[in-house]
């Protein structure tokens, strides 16, 4: 019979395999020692009180490969505790939403919760793949193709919020993009051609951009009570890791943590990063001039031939250039990551808001300043329409290739190997655990959200900015979300190792990013609409006057879309009903509370002031010649003697 890994033949019953930890392989064993009863000691004792194994036994290491392998564990008490300890909130028996305690678990519906984030400085630390469950998630979202929603709660349940947030997004957004879509379609087959009549398809999408942006928030907000994030207790958040400075104590929490000076931050900020991405802007701006140049020679070229072979050749530049875009985002992404972390921000959210900055400025001017340089510099529609299209076809099949087909490939290509390598083992052991995490551990890390809301913001603004030139945009990227959706799903469960759940009540930073390029929509629309043919006949002497008159419409509409932005509530009626009830009781809760304080001190009082009559009732022949001196005896009112 063979025998099982030393993981899973363990005492502790309750013990499941959540995350790896990989040590390097000359790791000291004193180190080793030290790192487990960091892990395993109790929380007093200043250790996560969690379970720590070997992934191999020493016959198994000795059979197998020596592999420098932990699994650790959770109890489920511990779970519990760590989801109070988050601030975790919860639906009650009777349907309110409130902060989860271990003290009333049972008042909570399926109060079964997942598992403790950890981490630590090794060589990698990753959950493992739940597969049974991960095999469930597969055939209800991706494995068969078809026009049909996500399933949203079963992903944020493996996944955790963050992740569900965005496909939950991505789904939103799709089918926000469809009414364009529709539109576009028979606008592109009749009035191609016709630019005059693009007045009224960039009115509707002034309209559309403010609208979706307003309606998912209520979408957010729904899904977000219902998993107990959008009321979730808040802490002081901790040091990133990669924080650095002179140990000192945290003025707020009072706890030792590193501490470094904000003017040296900023002047890392101010004299370094910023002139770097200025550097980076302007040698964008000279990529583009080039560009041009290659439009002029292509074009040059055609009218001198007339061949189609130079007529094909129109579209080379577009081609090149969307190439090149691409190939210097992803430089320039390495480059902001290297100089955020440099600028050593204390906080995440800090970092991720500095980040976020400065990638979306480079971003939006390396994708978007040809496309604003040809329709308002050179005013040329045509030219415009095939460079818009152009960039958003070839930007969306790179996307979906470097980000999900060629990771996959090669993950298959491993695995492949891997299975040989185990099943060549000639051991009389069980492989199963060990082949899994042998597999897992050379997967790819998900690094997060923010490339995928990156490329989401991006096909955005390529509708909202200039579709009305080209009506087709809406339809393309409809198609391309449709696969985006199951690229990126395929990308989740079995190219990437399984993240570290992350709660949140919003999609964060990005809701600001769209919402701001809504409102650039709005200026770009208003000026493609005010040098249209069609309105410049109403003004064929005063140009003055069809300026100001723009302006004006555009001023009127972004005061339209602030009062729909207000107009439409951020949160339901019903939620916000539910999350002013549970203020109310939080209310009443530390109300009781104090109640129950000032009770308890008023016994004590009482308590106190019976014992001293009680002392002063007592006998005169006891020796208490103190107390009796502080009584006061029947008939002598405020003379204070011995009685």
């Amino acid at each position: 019979m063979k025998g099982i890994l030393s993981t899973v033949d363990t005492c502790e019953s309750s013990f499941t395999p959540l995350v790896v930890i990989e040590l390097a392989q000359d790791v000291k064993e004193e180190t080793k020692e030290w790192l487990k009863s960091r892990i395993i000691s109790p929380k007093k004792d200043g250790g996560a009180q969690l379970l720590f194994r070997p992934l191999l036994n020493k016959y198994e290491k000795e059979t197998l490969e020596n592999q420098n392998l932990y699994l650790v564990g959770a109890s489920n008490i511990r779970l519990l505790l760590g989801a109070e300890a988050v601030g975790l909130v919860k639906e009650c028996t009777d349907g309110a939403m409130r902060a989860f305690t271990y003290r009333t678990r049972h008042n909570f519906k399926g109060f079964h919760v997942r598992r403790l984030l950890t981490s630590g400085i090794v060589t990698q630390v990753f959950p493992l793949h739940d597969t049974e469950a991960l095999k469930k998630l597969e055939d209800t979202w991706y494995t068969r193709f078809a026009l049909k929603y996500q399933p949203i709660d079963s992903i944020r349940g493996y996944f955790g919020e963050t992740i569900a947030l965005y496909f939950g997004f991505l789904e939103y957004f799709t089918f926000a993009l469809i009414p364009m879509a529709v539109i576009g379609l028979p606008y592109y087959l009749f009035v191609w051609e016709d630019y005059d009549k693009y007045v009224i398809f960039a009115s509707f999408n002034l309209i559309w951009s403010t609208v979706i942006l307003e309606v998912w928030k209520r979408g957010c907000a729904n899904m977000t009570y219902r998993w107990g994030t959008l009321v979730m207790k808040r802490q002081f958040e901790e040091p990133r890791p990669g924080f650095h400075g002179v140990l000192g104590i945290n003025s707020v929490t009072g706890r030792e943590e590193p501490v470094y000076s904000s003017y040296k931050r900023q002047l890392r900020t101010y004299l370094v990063s910023l002139p770097f991405v200025c550097l980076c802007l302007y040698f964008s701006l000279y990529v583009m001039m080039i560009y041009f140049d290659m439009e002029d020679w292509a074009l040059s070229l055609h009218e001198d031939s007339g061949s189609e072979w130079t007529s094909l050749l129109l579209y080379v530049p577009s081609i090149v250039y969307a190439i090149v875009i691409e190939i210097m985002n992803r430089l320039y992404r390495y480059a902001a990551e290297f100089l955020t972390s440099w600028e050593n921000h204390r906080l995440e959210s800090a970092y991720q808001n500095h980040l976020v900055l400065k990638v979306l400025v480079f971003n939006f001017l390396n994708c978007f300043a040809s496309l604003f340089y040809i329709a308002f510099v050179l005013k040329d529609m045509k030219l415009l329409r095939q460079s818009l299209a152009t960039l958003l076809i070839t930007s969306q099949i790179l996307n979906q290739v470097v980000e999900s087909l060629l990771p996959y490939w090669l993950q298959r290509k491993y695995c492949a190997r891997v299975k040989r390598k185990v099943r060549a083992l000639k051991s009389d052991v069980d492989t199963t655990l060990y082949e899994q995490v042998l597999l897992e551990k050379e997967m790819g890390t998900y690094l997060g959200t923010f490339d995928d809301y990156l490329e989401l913001f991006l096909q955005f603004g390529y509708v909202s900015l200039f579709s009305c030139v080209y009506p087709l945009a809406a339809a393309f990227a409809v198609l391309n979300n449709f696969t985006e959706v199951n690229s990126d799903a395929l990308k989740m469960c079995r190219v990437f190792k399984r993240p570290f759940s992350e709660p949140s009540a919003s999609i964060g930073v990005w809701q600001l990013a769209f919402e701001t390029m809504s409102v650039i929509s709005v200026v770009t629309n208003c000026a493609l609409i005010g040098m249209s043919p069609q309105v410049n006949a109403v003004f064929p002497e005063s140009k003055t006057d069809l300026v100001l008159i723009v302006v004006a419409v555009e001023h009127a509409l972004l005061a339209l879309k602030f009062i729909l932005a207000f107009a439409i509530p951020d949160k339901p009626r019903h939620i916000q009903m539910k999350l002013a009830r549970l203020e109310f009781e939080s209310l009443e809760a530390l109300k009781q509370q104090q109640m129950k304080l000032v009770a308890e001190s008023l016994k004590e009082e009482s308590q106190e002031e019976e014992k001293e009559a009680a002392a002063c009732r007592m006998p005169a022949t006891l020796p208490q010649p103190e107390l009796r001196n502080n009584c006061i005896t029947p008939g002598q009112g405020g003379d204070a003697s011995l009685s």
